[in-house]
């Protein structure tokens, strides 16, 4: 580093003083200025204690952790408070709700709102799959919600919930429009459910007629149709009983007779139990041939 001795140097023992390079103009302006043609302007003292006490204010406030709430407050006052929720994809959330999670007061700021939490809190909602939480400024928050997708319902003794494709419990059931969803019951039911509902809804004749899946001691499978007809499927190869139902429908039409269940549990046999009408008929015809055998002995 270079150096200039100067002739000029005030006090100095030796009559110079030695500057860095980077102090030498800003001490030839220095010098040049005259202090004592300096008049401080009305009120200084007064400003310069104002300022002092605010700058003491600012210390007290960050060193004691209420640099948040002061901004918030701040803030809020002069235009920035929330006051506008632009809500999207609820079909079974509340906005409410929603509303509630989020945690406004009326005087919340955009500048100190933490999206953050706020998207945790409503994540916690049972229907929310997914969250998304923008500050649109100067004052609207825009939440996007991507709920989760009913399945079925699922009745384990009195409570009955709806449950997702995989099996899980979303919320209990409060009735509506998920009221036309597939039911499963029994313990169990949730979790193999369904599967056993997407291979019934591709068998002819069973389409769109059962009204209930029951799990057995969470073994084997009752069919329960619209009719109130029990179709009762065994333990394993359920796919090819339910291409026997659905061939015995086809060729006899079986689910539309006076029967009350069809057992398909024994392979390569079938159990028909009839209905009250169907029986007396059956009794009668059984009767008819008794007297016609009796008829024909006689002769």
């Amino acid at each position: 580093m270079f150096a200039l001795r100067s002739d000029r140097g005030r006090g100095s023992a030796d009559g110079g003083v030695v500057l860095p390079r980077w102090l030498r103009k800003p001490a030839r302006m220095l010098g040049r200025v005259r202090f004592d043609e300096i008049r401080p302007p009305r009120f200084a003292a007064t400003m310069a204690t104002a300022a002092l006490f605010a700058l003491t204010a600012v210390y007290g406030v960050v060193e004691g952790g209420h640099s948040e709430a002061v901004l918030t407050a701040v803030t809020s006052r002069v235009g920035f408070a929330i006051n506008h929720v632009e809500i999207a994809g609820n079909n079974h959330t509340s906005e409410i709700d929603i509303l509630q999670q989020i945690g406004l007061d009326g005087w919340t700021s955009m500048v100190g709102f933490d999206v953050r939490s706020a998207r945790e809190r409503i994540a916690e909602l049972p229907w929310v799959e997914s969250v998304a939480v923008q500050k649109v400024y100067p004052a609207t928050l825009a939440v996007t919600i991507v709920e989760k997708k009913p399945f079925a319902l699922w009745q384990q003794g009195s409570q009955l919930a709806v449950i997702e494709e995989n099996g899980e419990v979303i919320a209990p059931f409060s009735g509506g429009r998920l009221a036309t969803l597939p039911l499963v019951i029994g313990m169990g039911a949730n979790e193999k459910g369904p599967k056993l509902v997407a291979q019934v809804q591709q068998v002819r004749g069973l389409r769109g007629r059962v009204k209930a899946y029951i799990r057995v001691a969470d073994r084997r499978w009752d069919l329960r149709l619209d009719n109130g007809l029990t179709i009762k499927l065994p333990e394993t190869d359920v796919e090819a009983a339910l291409a026997e139902a659905s061939r015995l429908d086809a060729e006899y039409q079986l689910f539309s007779r006076d029967v009350t269940s069809i057992d398909l549990r024994i392979p390569d046999r079938m159990a028909v139990a009839l209905g009250p009408d169907a029986m007396k008929a059956r009794e009668e015809m059984l009767k008819e041939m008794k007297a016609e055998r009796r008829r024909g002995a006689r002769i």
